[in-house]
């Protein structure tokens, strides 16, 4: 199958949840996943060697662009959580994967906002993979809290939410510290039009879907708008992203349409699983107020593109004391996104956390960073290698 073009060409292999996962090392793990993506849509090979640089420049950013190994390496790993309740879940949680949008009253909301690995996994994936984020926030000094009180906030922000059956972010009237902490992180909006405005126009053809996608996404029927291509995103890197830029009423307006595959958990699986994308559910079922401009496309996810609708940085998170309550906030998210698997589950999951060591998320995480850590310096390692044989190759043609 291909979406807006030839697929590559490769031929897509599945691979089982053993322990054999973890002995391929991170190199052939991410050739078989992008020979799997290559043959489900058309890869830019640009950005995919733009990704592989940014994975080599820092264990979080590997953490962010690989979430099809973490796919391979936690149920091994942390194989006393494989049975616990499944949800549909975020899958390539982290906490990056967080920030603002406008809802259909105008009003700031903050959340997640990134559901491309949205799939059914055991709750314990998300929590993990957020509390192992957070742990590598912490190594690279962008959080000065300690680890334990670190998991701690996550699983408390969590645990509360759920009994409490959760509640949106609405930033209008309420979460005061997040609000002034969000409001004045948001882009200046000079400087994001300008540098969406200086793109060049995209060359090369365009399907003809994108451009009708893209048509009906924008405010008002009959614009003229050129189509452009942004580079952005780290998990999703590599994949075909293309935006309308338009004037409408005095202003600049922008809609993005990327292309969608199934969740990386899918590819992972023996035997292989469905190709079904669960964006829209997993965005619909949440407790949350969702951003009217998002939807699905066919295979493509569909946005608004503007200044305070971003995904919040590392670099820009609060200082001390406000970390631990964004932590706690990012765990009562993640409590927004499960509780839209029903009651049924939502008992299962507390029953679950009950009968847990209390420090089972910090445990859990640390396994997790470890692993992270061994794949990056390898990936490190290989992209070292590669540069230094390119280098060597280009001397002896000159």
């Amino acid at each position: 199958m291909s979406i807006g073009g030839k697929p590559n060409g490769i031929a897509p292999q599945l691979l089982d949840l053993t322990g054999a996962n973890i002995q391929m090392d991170i190199v052939r793990s991410t050739h078989d996943y992008e020979a799997w993506l290559g043959a489900r849509l058309t890869l830019i090979p640009a950005d995919l060697e733009l990704k592989h640089q940014r994975m080599a420049e820092g264990a979080f950013p590997f953490l962010r662009a690989t979430f099809y190994r973490w796919a391979q390496t936690w149920p091994e790993i942390c194989a006393d959580l494989v049975a616990t309740p499944a949800v549909l879940s975020v899958g390539d949680l982290h906490i990056e994967n967080f920030g603002t949008w406008r809802d259909a009253e105008g009003r700031l909301v903050w959340g997640i906002n990134d559901f491309d690995e949205a799939y059914s996994m055991p709750y314990a994936v998300d929590l993990v993979r957020l509390a192992t984020s957070a742990l590598l926030a912490i190594d690279a000094d962008h959080l000065t809290l300690d680890p334990d009180d670190a998991c701690k906030a996550i699983l408390k922000g969590y645990q509360e939410s759920l009994e409490s059956g959760g509640r949106p972010f609405v930033l209008a009237e309420n979460y005061r510290v997040l609000r002034e902490w969000a409001t004045t992180r948001l882009k200046d909006p000079g400087l994001f039009w300008d540098k969406l405005n200086n793109l060049p126009p995209l060359e090369g053809d365009i399907p003809p879907e994108i451009h009708d996608i893209l048509s009906r996404a924008l405010p008002e029927a009959g614009l003229n708008f050129r189509i452009v291509h942004r580079i952005a995103g780290l998990g999703s890197l590599g994949r075909q992203r293309y935006v309308a830029l338009a004037q409408w009423r005095g202003g600049s307006v922008a809609r993005e349409a990327k292309s969608l595959v199934p969740s990386a958990w899918a590819w992972n699986q023996t035997p292989p699983a469905s190709d079904d994308l669960f964006y829209d559910t997993i965005v619909a079922a949440s407790v949350r107020t969702i951003d009217p401009w998002v939807h699905l496309g066919g295979r493509w996810i569909v946005r608004r593109l503007s200044p305070d609708c971003q995904r919040i940085e590392l670099d820009s998170l609060p200082d001390d004391p406000n970390e631990l309550k964004l932590l706690a906030m990012m765990g009562r998210e993640t409590a927004n996104v499960h509780l839209g698997a029903g009651s049924v589950a939502k008992a299962a999951i507390l029953d679950d956390l009950t009968k847990r060591d209390r420090k089972w998320l910090r445990k859990a995480a640390q396994a997790m960073l470890a692993s992270v850590r061994d794949d990056w310096k390898q990936w490190k390692k290989r992209a070292t290698t590669t540069t230094t044989t390119t280098m060597a190759a280009t001397s002896v043609l000159h």
